[in-house]
């Protein structure tokens, strides 16, 4: 039988719980967005071998780094609420095993990190986009700004950084940002916000405790869902229109898109009825679906 010193022991658990702080699910959300924009930019599923390392350098900035910093600068002052919180019982800074200061070296290091590998492996654009990233999440969580507690500036702050930049970020890594289709961009914020809509519902009593006044604080969690479900039915209309008006990309049948639209309002109305982060991203997978049919049909069309 092998015995772990208790030192030893507790170095793996709070290096595990730095691994947790980073929400290591949420990295897809990312990854998905830039992918998306990198065939949009390519017309091709796979970047070319020139693309590659700065393609890779993008997955560990986007995943690790970015979630790292993110989220350590969340948690510092989402702590009142989180105590509160049954769902954040286990987060490390709520069970002690992680300090605040463990979260501040946490946040600047990543931060320092996600802007060294951006600038010097990736491009300036792709850079200049991570530094708005960093500073929308330190905006949404950290006082004096607290987005979180600004009803609307909340739900543009998440739509802007994972709806519009992350995908941006993937098109940045092989053409100007000055090309990125803007009713793609207009699409991401709709799709992001009905998303993110939920997510306030999920801890809505807690934050009411802490006094932070989150959009399910003020508008209540029923209109959150209602407003959700709104701009997740205008994104689906505006979607179909576009693409049987052959706005992006010419096709004689859509048949995919139209069978599919009624599973998507569907399984999002299911969804936030009892809105988790697991069934949200049961959604995303569900919208996977007629993107990835729209995205075989952009990259058979050619160079544009």
């Amino acid at each position: 039988m092998v015995f772990r010193h208790p030192a030893t022991h507790r170095r793996a658990d709070r290096a595990w719980a730095l691994v947790r702080l980073t929400r290591p699910w949420f990295w897809p959300l990312g990854w998905a967005a830039a992918y998306a924009g990198s065939v949009l930019a390519t017309r091709d599923w796979l970047p070319t071998p020139a693309a590659l390392p700065r393609s890779l350098a993008a997955l560990v900035v986007l995943g690790p780094l970015v979630w790292a910093a993110v989220l350590a600068v969340n948690d510092r002052h989402d702590l009142p609420s989180d105590r509160r919180n049954p769902r954040k019982a286990t987060a490390p800074l709520v069970t002690g095993l992680l300090t605040e200061a463990d979260l501040v070296r946490c946040q600047v290091g990543a931060t320092v990190a996600a802007l060294a590998l951006a600038v010097t492996a990736i491009g300036p654009a792709f850079a200049l986009g991570t530094a708005v990233v960093l500073l929308l999440g330190w905006a949404y969580s950290a006082p004096p700004v607290r987005l979180k507690s600004r009803p609307g500036l909340d739900v543009a702050a998440n739509a802007l950084a994972v709806g519009v930049l992350a995908p941006l970020a993937g098109w940045s890594l092989h053409r100007p940002v000055t090309g990125y289709p803007v009713l793609v961009a207009a699409l991401g914020l709709l799709l992001v916000a009905a998303l993110y809509l939920p997510t306030t519902v999920l801890d809505a009593d807690a934050d009411r405790a802490a006094g932070d006044t989150t959009a399910a604080v003020r508008w209540g969690t029923r209109r959150c869902r209602r407003a959700g479900l709104t701009l997740w039915v205008a994104a689906t209309g505006v979607w179909l229109v576009v693409c049987h008006l052959g706005v992006l990309v010419r096709r004689d049948s859509w048949t995919l898109q139209d069978l599919w639209a009624p599973v998507l309002i569907l399984g999002y109305a299911v969804a936030v009825r009892r809105p988790s982060i697991a069934r949200l991203a049961g959604v995303c997978l569900l919208f996977a679906v007629p993107a990835a049919d729209f995205l075989t049909s952009w990259s058979a069309a050619g160079p544009g």
